[in-house]
């Protein structure tokens, strides 16, 4: 069964459609990546799930309930659903130890002590562990980038989203970040990722979803998507971004 499902999932934005009947499955730690053009509904779509942007239509299936209904409190769901957002979305004001912190302890209740040594373990495992004391503004965008991801993951997610996590940071800085997906990939982790890295996407992914317009145009394997796709839109996109 599919960790998380989607079923002819609408949202629009006043008269215009960007997110059109999506239908997609994550397979239980699965990475799947969406490609597209800028505007073609993918950082919304990602919102959708985690029930950042309320839906028109559809279901969002995770674990087999859906977690989409009307009315439902979303908390609940957001609890298993982490997601890495393009710009940090850091506090200024806080070390880096304590923007990882704080929502583990509001959510959960649990005191510094309780969550310490747990956090302090992916500071470490993330070659962040000498960076623990500084503000936001003291690190590189990819020690940022890194910090909102430990901070995803201390709340113990099943899924991570990752909104186009690299395209806010210098070139030489992707790398570093790249690699943190790939380390989370061999734990497991299922994740859904919006990316522009299509050459990280074709060594990285299980599934990769052209969308366009709203919709998920062409799925399937990296390789059967960037050397055989079979759809007109994705292969003249594919031309483009490889120019």
């Amino acid at each position: 069964m599919a960790k998380l499902k989607l079923r002819n999932v609408v949202k629009r934005f006043g008269d215009v459609t960007v997110c059109n009947g999506v239908n997609l499955d994550v397979n239980d730690g699965q990475m799947v990546c969406l490609i597209g053009a800028s505007g073609a509904g993918k950082s919304t779509l990602l919102r959708c799930i985690n029930l950042l942007e309320h839906t028109e239509d559809g279901e969002i299936f995770l674990d087999g309930e859906d977690i989409a209904v009307p009315g439902l409190n979303p908390q609940a769901a957001r609890k298993k659903i982490g997601m890495v957002f393009q710009n940090f979305n850091l506090f200024p004001h806080m070390t880096a130890l304590e923007n990882v912190m704080l929502a583990p302890r509001r959510v959960y209740k649990k005191s510094r002590t309780d969550i310490e040594v747990e956090v302090v373990s992916l500071f470490n495992r993330f070659g962040l562990a000498d960076r623990m004391a500084n503000y936001p503004d003291q690190l590189s965008g990819g020690q940022q980038q890194r910090v909102a991801i430990i901070r995803a993951l201390a709340m113990r997610p099943e899924v991570i989203l990752f909104d186009e996590i690299t395209s806010a940071l210098d070139p030489q800085l992707v790398g570093e970040v790249l690699d943190v997906l790939l380390q989370l990939k061999k734990q497991g982790m299922t994740m859904v990722l919006a990316t522009h890295e299509m050459q990280f996407a074709r060594q990285a992914a299980d599934k990769i979803c052209f969308l366009k317009d709203g919709e998920i145009i062409e799925e399937g394997p990296p390789d059967q998507i960037f050397d055989a796709p079979t759809q007109a839109a994705t292969k003249e996109f594919l031309m483009r971004v490889r120019k």
